[in-house]
């Protein structure tokens, strides 16, 4: 057993040989750093990957189980989905058969707005992206939904990837990688691909904001109609809107641009005269997006880079761990009915709502007792006290996965038909209410979040275990 004091610090992991004055960090935590060492397929380790290791096997269970669940029922599409990644056999068969389709589509593009069409049909079902796109409450309007624009288009993490000497080598290492991709791919003339590709990026690059920049929430926020974005980029982007969002055709008609220049600079590029560059930086993503559902060698190519390259993880996470990502990903929600109905107990429900109760009080008091702020300030301070909204667990109204289809025979078309019930059923939200019920994480994340333009705070259940929370200990603690 752990020793345990009664506000729920775990005494046996505290340093004897470090006092706390000298290094309270090393004194609290010195035993678990000397004992730990970090699994090879994580590049980071600590309480919050001990929760989600746990969770991911509780998980792992409930849909495996799924895999004999009567058809037609959204247990079955659970088990489905899985065992569709599963299916190595089936996966090996095929080889890269899978892209043929997509390749072909790609070679015919004659001219830029069928690039444009093209794209946006393929940022809707997760193959590329050339703006990127999410839909949020408006930040000047919280009561409404609108599409948010942001600079995309890049396979490195940032524009600095492509402009600072530090990166040199980065740089070399993903040209050497998206080679050997395009060529197990079956792409002709890999090499030439790649070099058109990635002078692309880079010209794209520059006309992306730096992270600090990007960070302005003033700067990033400029409200346009849709013919002003039009004239911003100096190019008709109707073609990608109307592939982008066939549901629901109105929800452009007013953006939100979180980086002008960049479309201005896109626009730029936008011209005949570049579009077999744009081809081929197509098919590099369209290659990057399909690697994972592929044949090992393209699984483990994309991984040698954007694993252990980028982040300096040296093993890829066994194939089970990878399914159950995917399935999270499509079915999150239902995942997360039957783990809250198995593992989350209703005293942690009420023990974090007397917490929080206790917190806005102590706040209320705070506000109520501040010299410094003037009345009308703590007027206004109260009032969005007032709106808070705690969310604990899960939600209250469930996602409903009816109209997505899922083919235990069709791991690419599950994957596509995935991304497109997700995309649209965030470009639908344009145009209605907002949905204060709306979750952004499954209960079985081991994560929380604050949602500024809600007001609001949740935490999903799984976090809501020791030792980040425990209903039997000291509040102070938890």
């Amino acid at each position: 057993m752990t020793d345990v004091l009664p506000v729920g610090l775990a005494l046996d992991e505290f340093s004897s040989d470090i006092r706390p004055q000298d290094d309270l960090y090393r004194h609290v935590n010195g035993a678990w750093l000397a004992r730990t060492e970090i699994p090879g397929d994580k590049a980071r380790w600590g309480s919050f990957h001990l929760l989600a290791e746990q969770a991911e096997k509780d998980v792992r269970a409930i849909i495996e189980e799924s895999q004999d669940a009567p058809e037609g029922t959204l247990a079955r599409k659970i088990g489905d989905l899985f065992a569709s990644f599963m299916d190595t056999a089936r996966i090996d068969a095929a080889g890269v058969a899978p892209l043929a389709d997509t390749l072909a589509e790609i070679d015919a593009i004659a001219d830029v707005p069928t690039f444009l069409r093209t794209v946006g049909a393929y940022d809707r079902d997760g193959r590329a992206s050339i703006i990127g796109l999410y839909v949020d409450g408006d930040p000047g309007d919280p009561e409404r939904y609108l599409p948010v624009l942001v600079q995309a288009g890049l396979s490195l993490p940032d524009e600095s990837y492509f402009r600072l000497d530090t990166f040199a080598d980065t740089r070399a290492a993903y040209r050497a990688h998206l080679e050997r991709l395009l060529g197990l791919a079956g792409v002709a003339d890999a090499a030439v691909n790649a070099d058109r590709a990635i002078a692309l990026e880079t010209e794209l690059a520059g006309h992306h904001w730096d992270n600090v920049r990007s960070r302005d929430a003033v700067a990033t926020y400029n409200l346009k109609t849709w013919e002003e974005l039009q004239a911003l980029a100096g190019v008709d982007l109707t073609p990608w809107r109307e592939a982008v969002s066939p549901s629901n055709p109105a929800a452009f008609d007013e953006v939100v641009v979180s980086q002008p220049s960049f479309f201005e600079g896109l626009g730029s590029l936008l011209t005949p005269e570049r579009l077999d560059d744009w081809k081929a930086w197509l098919r590099a993503k369209a290659v990057h997006a399909a690697a994972p559902y592929l044949t090992d060698d393209l699984v483990q190519e994309n991984f040698s880079f954007y694993g252990t390259e980028l982040t300096g993880v040296p093993t890829i996470r066994e194939r089970w761990k990878r399914g159950v990502s995917l399935t999270e990903g499509a079915l999150g929600e239902a995942i997360g009915k039957v783990y809250v109905e198995r593992h989350y107990p209703p005293t942690a429900k009420a023990a974090m709502d007397e917490l929080v109760a206790h917190l806005i009080e102590a706040y209320r008091q705070s506000i109520t007792e501040l010299e410094w702020m003037t009345a009308e300030t703590r007027e206004r301070a109260l009032a969005k006290l007032d709106s808070f909204t705690p969310k604990i667990g899960h939600p209250e109204v469930w996602r409903d996965y009816s109209s997505l289809e899922i083919d235990r025979a069709d791991l690419f078309g599950n994957v596509r038909r995935a991304s497109i019930f997700e995309h649209d059923r965030n470009i639908d939200k344009v145009g209605t209410p907002i949905d204060r019920t709306e979750w952004h994480m499954p209960p079985q994340m081991v994560n929380a979040y604050y949602n500024p333009s809600m007001n609001e705070i949740v935490f999903p259940a799984a976090i809501l275990q020791y030792p980040f929370f425990d209903a039997g200990r000291d509040a102070a603690a938890n």
